[in-house]
Parts: C-alpha cells; sequence; structure tokens
C-alpha cells in the first residue's frame, strides 16, 4: 500500500451521560479496551455535552487540533450523534474543540439539553444541521440508517428528503447492526456513499466495543485524512466493514413487541401490525424496509465498496464452545485472556490467525471459530428489540415455528 497505512476505526460510541451507559464507559476505560479488540482510533462520543468533554480533557491528551490520544496510543476522533426534529439520529464528527463550541453556540436555541443528555435532541430538520455543520467545517452523515425509531429510513423514503438541497454533502452512511452491504447496496441512490459500520456501543468491553468497525486506508492518523476516506479522496477510503451478521441484529426480523413471535411481513399488514397472539404491535424488520426501497438485486455494488465481515464477540463464541449460558463466567473471561495474551486482539483471533494455529491451542474453540468464517454457524434471528443469537453446532432454527410459537425459549 505505498505509503498508506491501515487503521481500524469506529466512529459512534456514548459516554456515561447518554441514557443506559455504562458508568465504566469513560475514556480511560475505552482506551485500554480498544486495542484489545484491535481498534486504532475511536469515536469520543458525545461531545456536545460539557461534563464529558471536561473527562475528555482530563483523560486524554490534545495534540493541536488533530485527533486527540491516550496514553497507550489509542486515537479519538471528536464525535456525537443528535436526534433532530424528525427523530432521525445524525453522526456528527468534528475538525477541533473550537468547533465543537461553534456548533453548541450556533444551535443553543433549538437545544435544551446540550449538557444533561449524552445524545442531545435539537430541534432542526437534517437539512438545517448539515448546513450548520458544514459551515464550521464538520461532517455529518446519518447513523443505524435502517433501525426503526430513529433510522433515516423509518422516517423517509430517500436520504435526499431528509437532507434536502444539502443532500450532496453527505457522504457516509452507518448501516447499523441489523444490515450489512448486500442489502443496502440493493437501494441504488446509496450507491455514492461510504458504508459505515460503527458499535454504538454503550460499554467499553470487547463484547461491545468494536462489535462493528472499519478499516480506513490513509496516510496518517488526523481528523483531515479520516475525513478523506469517508469521502473517497486521493486514494484514501474504506477498504473493509466488519459487523454482525444481520441476523443477529436488534430489529433484523418482523416481529412482535410482546409475545416476540415472527410475522411475515406481507401478513402483518394485512392484520394492522397487530399481533394474532397477544394483540402487541408487530415491529417491521430492516430486511422487510430494505425490500421496500430496493431497486436492485443482491450482489450490485458499485466499484468502490469494498468487503463486508461478519464478525461475532469472541466471549460469545467461547461460551457456545464451551456450552456456557453467560458469557461473563469466570471460565468464559479466564479462556477470552487466554486467546488474547497468546494472539493479540478479537480481530486477529476472529479473522486472520492461521485457523491451525487456533485449533493447536484449543481445538473445540478453534473448530468453532473456523464453522464462524466459513458462515456455517445458524441464528435465531433477532427482532423487536430482541438481539438475534447463535445456535450450537448442528442445531437449526425451524422456519415453520415463526408464526407460531413464542420463541422465548431462544
Amino acid at each position: 500500500m505505498n505509503d498508506y497505512i491501515k487503521c481500524n476505526v469506529d466512529l459512534h460510541m456514548h459516554g456515561l451521560y447518554s441514557m443506559a451507559v455504562s458508568s465504566k464507559m469513560i475514556p480511560k476505560v475505552i482506551a485500554e479496551q480498544a486495542p484489545l479488540k484491535g481498534l486504532d482510533v475511536v469515536g469520543s462520543s458525545d461531545i456536545l455535552n460539557g461534563r464529558w468533554v471536561k473527562l475528555v480533557k482530563e483523560q486524554l491528551k490534545q495534540n493541536g487540533d488533530e485527533l486527540l490520544e491516550a496514553d497507550n496510543g489509542t486515537n479519538f476522533i471528536l464525535q456525537t450523534e443528535i436526534e433532530d426534529i424528525n427523530r432521525v439520529h445524525h453522526i456528527i464528527l468534528f475538525p477541533s474543540f473550537s468547533k465543537v463550541e461553534e456548533i453548541k453556540e450556533k444551535l443553543k436555541n433549538k437545544c435544551k439539553n446540550f449538557d444533561t443528555d449524552g445524545r442531545p435532541k435539537i430541534w432542526i430538520n437534517g437539512e438545517e444541521l448539515v448546513e450548520a455543520c458544514s459551515e464550521s467545517e464538520c461532517l455529518v452523515g446519518f447513523a443505524h440508517a435502517f433501525t426503526p425509531y430513529f433510522g433515516l429510513f423509518s422516517k423517509f423514503n430517500s436520504y435526499k428528503e431528509c437532507y434536502g438541497d444539502k443532500w450532496s454533502k453527505i457522504h457516509f452512511l452507518e448501516l447499523g447492526l441489523s444490515a450489512d452491504t448486500n442489502m443496502a447496496d440493493r437501494i441504488s441512490e446509496l450507491h455514492n456513499l461510504t458504508f459505515t459500520s460503527n458499535s454504538d456501543a454503550h460499554s467499553p468491553w470487547p463484547n461491545k466495543l468494536g462489535r462493528e468497525f472499519n478499516t480506513f486506508k490513509i496516510k496518517e492518523m488526523s481528523f483531515d485524512e479520516i475525513v478523506k476516506a469517508l469521502k473517497r479522496e486521493n486514494g484514501r477510503k474504506c477498504i473493509l466493514n466488519v459487523g454482525f451478521n444481520p441476523l443477529e441484529g436488534k430489529y433484523h426480523k418482523t416481529r412482535c413487541t410482546g409475545c416476540l413471535s415472527f410475522f411475515d411481513p406481507k401478513e402483518a399488514e394485512k392484520i394492522g401490525w397487530k399481533c394474532s397472539n397477544c394483540r402487541k404491535s408487530i415491529k417491521k424488520g430492516v430486511d422487510f424496509r430494505i425490500e421496500e426501497l430496493s431497486d436492485l438485486d443482491f450482489n450490485k455494488h458499485p466499484e468502490h465498496r469494498p468487503e463486508y465481515k461478519h464478525i461475532i464477540p469472541l466471549s460469545e463464541i467461547i461460551a457456545l464452545s464451551l456450552d456456557i449460558k453467560n458469557t461473563w463466567s469466570v471460565k468464559v473471561q479466564n479462556t477470552w485472556k487466554e486467546f488474547i495474551n497468546k494472539f493479540g486482539n478479537e480481530t486477529n483471533i476472529l479473522l486472520n490467525i492461521d485457523i491451525n494455529k487456533l485449533k493447536n491451542f484449543n481445538e473445540k474453540i478453534g473448530n468453532f471459530i473456523e464453522l464462524f468464517r466459513e458462515e456455517k454457524i445458524e441464528y435465531v434471528p433477532g427482532g423487536a428489540g430482541v438481539y438475534g443469537k447463535l445456535l450450537k453446532p448442528g442445531e437449526k432454527f425451524k422456519e415453520e415455528v415463526r408464526e407460531q410459537k413464542k420463541l422465548n425459549e431462544f
């Protein structure tokens, strides 16, 4: 790659001042955990929140107006997620603290919770947000694009509708846990955008942090270089997306929010999206939402689109291999530490290390990793806010139970 470098980047996470976030989600802990996953650059989280900025400045080093750096070399890019007036969530990347303050000053009359919530609600639309941010040299993309409730495509049928005349200033989107490249590229208008796969992590442990990430080809670790990669300028670009098999995502399949029965989406439409078993609402799955929006078949990708590799946390693989239900059990965590001490980080173990070396180290777990790499693992699909689950080797998910049976036992 000549004088280019490769770096693993997770552009979206939250600090402890956001709702439902671990108290351990602080900069120094994030920095300690990132290398265990194989991450070089992480989002700073919630950088419009004053209390969080204070923590960031106390625990990280500032290198001029470039990326922040922890003592162990983990880099942080200034980042936040916001909610707009249409309840659409966006990711903003900032070149400096001065631009963070500039945006807050511009929008202070449009937001009441900059300093009380990590993810603020700003009472402007997508077009107004992009206008304000682009004037301040910040970059905007949309978060978990297809997710119900707060994804852009839960409110609009085109991202150009959301951003109006400013749509050409959008260069990236975040796929979310319930979609991958093969799904999203069925929508032709998205072919000009860079896809990102980010964790949206609410805790710093490697089963959440970096559960989705990107590999960028850049010249050096800097804000400008990351922006060039997202814009695909001058040879910089995203060269790999890594993330969940969408079947494991919380909103992948159409499912009842009450009894968790699965439904054929067209049948759900006929009964008004009310469950025939418990009368609770049925939540439309991401796979069906993309089907509604699609104008292309699968495997129609633009030339710039990189490979998407599926990944799952190593602790989940270990727990299934050892037939232990709790991934936080002492046995699972000790085994996880043994693998990390031997092979360096989760990403290398799951994607890169020679499989025979893994089998020689632990045959049972090595065999499971091999099955995972070969996409031979079955899932109970996720839906209605419930994550999908991996099944043990040889187990099958029976399609015919979807409309007749509650799947709580999974």
